[in-house]
């Protein structure tokens, strides 16, 4: 049953995406830049999260709180956006930019890009899409998180911001900045504190010397 779920939604995405592609000259050329996106992460995230599925789980955290926290993420920076592109029902609150910044934001996208990848190959199978701990979960602080703690979240904050030059639109362009705003103010404070009660000083020194999202 879940499989069929699944397969039907796939269909549904496929044919809104579609749908957005043939509207492309309607909503302007930025929405494929963000159709493009869309697809990219998904297709960098997909092994990881693949791989993951076999880990045993030893400890999970707030798990009502971050189904709503991440399904808001996915109805703000996903699910808006594509029906709007793909249909036009908030229309009335498009607004147009100049290429340039379309332009500008599609530049940002390639770093953000890179670290959205590099962030997870680093992980490994550390990684996961909640706040778990799995059995012999390690404490992370090479590559990208040597002076990083979040770089996933610094990825993904780039790549939110960008959206509203790419979804035109004052409802659907912003929204995936604000819900994933609201995702971190919440899920950061619970996850540095599942690691600190795991790693206990190791991970206090490790805090000491990174940074949360920028290097210090």
């Amino acid at each position: 049953m879940k499989k069929a779920f699944q397969t039907v939604m796939m269909a549904v995405v496929l044919a809104a995406l579609a749908a957005v592609i043939f509207r492309w000259r309607v909503n302007g050329w930025a929405s494929l830049v963000w159709v493009a996106t869309a697809v990219v992460m998904s297709l960098i995230r997909a092994p990881y999260a693949k791989r993951t599925q076999s880990n045993v789980i030893a400890e999970k955290r707030a798990v009502v709180v971050e189904r709503i926290l991440l399904a808001l993420v996915a109805i703000g920076g996903t699910f808006l956006p594509l029906v709007h592109l793909a249909t036009g029902l908030l229309s009335d609150y498009d607004y147009r930019l100049p290429d340039w910044a379309a332009i500008g934001g599609a530049i940002v996208l390639a770093p953000s890009f890179w670290l959205f990848w590099r962030s997870h190959a680093d992980l490994g199978r550390n990684w996961s899409v909640t706040t778990e701990l799995r059995e012999g979960q390690e404490l992370v602080t090479r590559g990208v998180y040597r002076r990083i703690r979040h770089p996933m979240y610094t990825a993904i904050w780039l790549i939110f911001l960008m959206q509203p030059l790419f979804v035109q639109n004052l409802i659907a362009g912003p929204a995936g900045v604000v819900a994933f705003a609201l995702m971190y103010v919440i899920r950061v404070p619970y996850e540095e504190k599942m690691m600190r009660a795991q790693f206990g000083d190791a991970y206090d020194a490790y805090c000491d010397r990174t940074g949360r999202l920028w290097p210090k």
